[in-house]
């Protein structure tokens, strides 16, 4: 039991590391939540600092989940304790503790973490959001249906011990990109690499 609640807290304190804030500190950029959306994500540090300082978020972001899930299936094979552990690390980016709560919108720490728990749905995923992104150029968009995708592929691969906890990603990332939602219905949401 102790084990158990360990991974959880763990999975959270390492969600709550920022990839965007380090990696903006590191190289001299601006603080992510004081330009453009405000959103500490891969996204808006491509719109303000450049492709290199993208990448880098979004390599850190992924690796959050990557690492959560892995120690915690280091540790035990209780499908409720990895499926907390893949919520903690996603609710640690969203609310993370180390930067007052600001946190980003979770994309690529869920994938991170469905990259171990359901490989395959993690694929079905990325697969939907390049679709989209392509198809609109526009992230928020895509990262929505992707998101409201994912319960459904669980569903449909038969790994449906991950359904509840997929299904409460997709409800706060869908929550987190409300302002985005709003943009897109008005016709002034930010296309994908389109600088301010």
């Amino acid at each position: 039991m102790f084990i158990d609640i360990f991974l959880i807290f763990f999975a959270y304190l390492l969600g709550s590391l920022s990839g965007a804030l380090i990696v903006c500190k590191m190289m001299g950029l601006p603080d992510p939540r004081t330009q453009g959306s405000g959103n500490p994500g891969a996204t808006n540090v491509l719109r303000h600092g450049g492709k290199k300082a993208a990448l880098i978020t979004l390599c850190l972001d992924v690796l959050k989940g990557v690492i959560a899930i892995g120690v915690a299936k280091f540790f035990t094979t209780e499908e409720i304790v990895l499926a907390g552990a893949g919520l903690a690390v996603f609710l640690g980016h969203l609310y993370p503790v180390f930067f007052h709560f600001r946190g980003g919108k979770g994309v690529a720490t869920a994938f991170g973490a469905l990259l171990i728990l359901a490989w395959q749905v993690s694929l079905a995923t990325l697969a939907t959001w390049l679709f989209m992104a392509m198809l609109f150029r526009y992230s928020a968009l895509a990262a929505i249906i992707a998101a409201i995708s994912t319960p459904a592929y669980m569903w449909f691969t038969g790994i449906r011990e991950y359904i509840f906890m997929s299904f409460i990603m997709a409800i706060l990332l869908i929550w987190r990109h409300r302002s985005n939602i709003r943009n897109l219905l008005k016709g002034q949401e930010d296309k994908i690499g389109q600088k301010k």
